[in-house]
């Protein structure tokens, strides 16, 4: 388990299973998490079971999928992600997602954001590590440049929100960069 003061991380359980249905299926959720992709949700229980089934057997060389709980109860908030990491040229991407609406904008993503960074840059000989978001999505934004991610880049107008075009905003995070915050 990785611990902070607001969430830790933990390894995913197959009962886990039954939150990512839940939040793959609220339309709130996959509109900032997803940008409202449909392959995000929503999804059917079978669908789920299946990719879960796929993630409890990641290697965590490569990729790992873990819950987000609170440590006062345990109780299940949200998921943190890495995948493609490659360790010849030192790079990993991240994912994170609150599915608890009544935690959103309150820190526990960016803990848990953060905790997931010093795990991986402490853990592994990375050079660096990469999100991305879509523009609208100004509560990631904040959150990712607070934590000492920087803009990288913009696809312009590759996002289609309710029928509104945005930018699919890519970020970065050097090792040196997490090692002398500014």
């Amino acid at each position: 388990m990785i611990e902070g003061t607001l969430v830790r991380l933990r390894p995913l359980r197959p009962e886990d299973a039954e939150h990512h249905l839940r939040w793959r299926n609220d339309p709130e959720v996959v509109r900032w998490a997803a940008a409202g992709d449909p392959c995000f949700g929503p999804v059917t229980a079978e669908a789920v079971r299946l990719g879960f089934d796929t993630m409890l057997r990641l290697s965590p060389r490569e990729s790992a999928v873990f819950t987000v709980e609170e440590p006062a109860d345990g109780r299940v908030i949200g998921m943190a992600d890495y995948r493609d990491l490659d360790p010849y040229a030192g790079v990993a991407t991240l994912g994170i997602t609150i599915g608890e609406q009544e935690f959103w904008g309150r820190g526990h993503g960016s803990e848990a954001l953060r905790l997931l960074v010093d795990h991986l840059f402490g853990a592994y000989p990375l050079s660096r590590l990469e999100l991305d978001t879509w523009s609208g999505n100004e509560r990631a934004v904040r959150a990712f440049t607070t934590l000492g991610f920087r803009e990288e880049g913009r696809r312009r107008s590759a996002v289609l929100v309710e029928g509104k075009r945005y930018d699919r905003v890519l970020f970065g995070m050097l090792r040196e960069e997490w090692a002398n915050p500014a």
